[in-house]
Parts: structure tokens; C-alpha cells; sequence
């Protein structure tokens, strides 16, 4: 039997969507290892400029140009602009090994759930984590398009479960390369920490600073702590500690950038929140 006539039945029913932005050096790999036994792909990409779109219709994806207003909206966009009554939502630097595939079919076909979390392994620069918070690290990546959403956050959006939906869990792991090296690493601490600090800033309470120098040392200190300590970190060895300390990294700038947001005057004299 053919693949395309293996996984027919199932597969049709779900659609997989992906957010991009310049990710040609991953999103071949991404979308290699779920051609073939999804119904559709869509990809919403925010203005590469090298290649990505190409790769992508190389593999019968739909690709939809947008702006970019932050990760939850963007994948909130990619969700209403897929058809299949399940969704299987991507990043680009993860991959869909074929045992997960055979599970994933599998649990659409029972629909013994409305939601479904993935172990996640992660790759840091060349090396998997098997601690340092990393793992097991599950993530809620397989729903029926009408059990849940995305948040609304800029970073570190979550798929939020509609009432009384009922939550599964799959064994297979998802493999996820999230760093190729230390300039990713770099890149990824100022983005993320800008953003969070833009997050925060945004939810505080008007003329009450939670950022600040002493805040940065102090939640920084925390984080290295947590993930190297409390999370066994020290059992992945020197790249235990290289995550540890980028972790604590993230933390620190975060804050400090708060600081800066909330120190930044409006045009009408007074703080920003």
C-alpha cells in the first residue's frame, strides 16, 4: 500500500500550521517530516527574504504574507486561516519523526481527546538536554481547531483549552534543533527578553516599576539557580551550564529593558505602564 493510501483516512483531517520569518535553514527539514500525511499545510511568513516562502511551496503549502504583531497573534492567525478539524501547530526549528507520526495518526482517529500534549527533546548547540528544565518538557500542540486558542502574548504564547475539553497525552517525542549555535543563542536572549520586557510593561500597573538593576541581579541569580540546581542542570554537563547561564541572561536584560520601558516618558509627561 502506498503511503498517500496508508494515511488518507486520518491524515486529511488535520491541518498543519507553521510561523516563519527567514527560516530556510529549518523549514525544509520541518515540513519534510509531515509531507505526505497531512491534509494541509499553511504557513504565515512575515517578510522573509531568503527563500522560505520558496521551500514552502515546494511542498504544497499555502502561504499567507502578513506583518507581525507577536507569536500568540501570529499563530491565532495561522489557526483561522486552516481548514482541517485538527491542528497541528510547528515551529520551525521542530521535526515530526515517524513513530510520533504513526501516534499522532493514531490519536485523531480514536479522538479519545481534544487536546493532545508532545514530549518535547531539544538539541542545544549540537548537543540533546536531558535536564535543565528541558525535559520532559511538554507542549500542547495537537487540538481540535475548535477546543482551543492561542494567547495573546508576544512570547511564549500558550494554547489556551475551551471548556470541558479533554486533554491526552502521546509518548513519541518531538525533536526540536533550538539552537544551530552561540549567535542564535545571542539573538534569541535579545529578542525574547525585548519582548517579555514589552509584555510586562504592557500588563503593569500605572506608576509602579517592576523592573530595575537590583530586580535583573536578583531574578537573574533565581533563574541560574533554577535551571542549574533545582533542575539538575549540572547533569548536562558544560552545556548544562552555557543554558544555565543564557537563561539567566534572558532574565537579566528582560528586566533591565523594563526598567528603560518604564522609565520612558509619554508625550504627555507622565510613565509609561
Amino acid at each position: 500500500m502506498s503511503d498517500s493510501g496508508k494515511f488518507s483516512a486520518q491524515s486529511d483531517a488535520i491541518s498543519v500550521i507553521v510561523i516563519v520569518k527567514n527560516e530556510a535553514h529549518d523549514i525544509r527539514d520541518c515540513l519534510a517530516s509531515v509531507h505526505g500525511w497531512v491534509g494541509e499545510i499553511v504557513v504565515l511568513d512575515s517578510g522573509s527574504t531568503d527563500g522560505t516562502q520558496a521551500i514552502c511551496r515546494e511542498f504544497g503549502a499555502t502561504v499567507v504574507e502578513t506583518d507581525w504583531p507577536g507569536f500568540g497573534p501570529q499563530k491565532q492567525r495561522a489557526l483561522e486561516a486552516a481548514r482541517g478539524p485538527w491542528i497541528l501547530s510547528l515551529d520551525a526549528d521542530e521535526r515530526i519523526p515517524p513513530a510520533l507520526r504513526d501516534e499522532i495518526l493514531a490519536s485523531v482517529k480514536a479522538s479519545a481527546a481534544d487536546l493532545f500534549r508532545l514530549p518535547r527533546r531539544s538539541n542545544y548547540c549540537g548537543q540533546w538536554i536531558r535536564h535543565s528544565g528541558w525535559s520532559p518538557d511538554y507542549v500542547t500542540r495537537l487540538f481540535r481547531r475548535d477546543a482551543a486558542h492561542f494567547s495573546n502574548d508576544l512570547v511564549h504564547e500558550r494554547v489556551i483549552a475551551a471548556p470541558d475539553t479533554r486533554l491526552g497525552t502521546l509518548s513519541e517525542p518531538l525533536m526540536h534543533y533550538s539552537f544551530r549555535d552561540f549567535s542564535e543563542v545571542l539573538g534569541k536572549i535579545d529578542s525574547y527578553s525585548s519582548y517579555g520586557a514589552t509584555q510586562r510593561a504592557a500588563r503593569g500597573q500605572p506608576g509602579k516599576r517592576s523592573g530595575g538593576v537590583g530586580r535583573a541581579l536578583l531574578h537573574g541569580f533565581w533563574t541560574f539557580v533554577r535551571t542549574w540546581i533545582i533542575q539538575r542542570g549540572f547533569l548536562d554537563g558544560k552545556m548544562g551550564l552555557v543554558l544555565a547561564i543564557s537563561n539567566a541572561e534572558g532574565t537579566y536584560y528582560r528586566y533591565l529593558k523594563l526598567m528603560l520601558l518604564e522609565a520612558e516618558p509619554t508625550r504627555e509627561g507622565t510613565k509609561k505602564p
